[in-house]
């Protein structure tokens, strides 16, 4: 893996997490404003619009430069839209950042021919 596809798939892991708590929010906001005077809902709804389209850019470059299987690219599009998803997405692209890591250094020392 080269360092912008690390770069990219890193991008995409630090912005899963915020928008899966934006997203959150906006569903606790959306529900008090129906229940009480308070409402949230147009700022959270910015900033969760905001995050969403910085995962989709990320999500797209990631998905180009790593050069993931119609099926991973589109399980990470499926994360992005669930309420909790991005936690998993994030749990997942971390593993395999890792796993990225751990091949190239073996590569590096010869151990693997790959």
């Amino acid at each position: 893996m080269d360092l912008k596809t690390a770069s990219a798939i890193r991008r995409l892991r630090l912005v899963s997490a915020p928008e899966a708590i934006s997203f959150l929010l906006l569903l606790v906001c959306s529900v008090l404003k129906r229940t009480t005077d308070f409402n949230a809902v147009p700022v959270m709804g910015m900033v969760h619009g905001v995050l969403f389209i910085l995962y989709l850019i990320f999500w797209l470059d990631a998905w180009f430069r790593a050069k993931w299987s119609a099926k991973t690219g589109i399980w990470y599009f499926v994360l992005s839209v669930l309420p909790t998803g991005g936690f998993f997405a994030e749990r997942r692209l971390k593993r395999e950042a890792e796993d990225a890591v751990i091949a190239s250094r073996a590569r590096q020392a010869g151990k693997v021919n790959a």
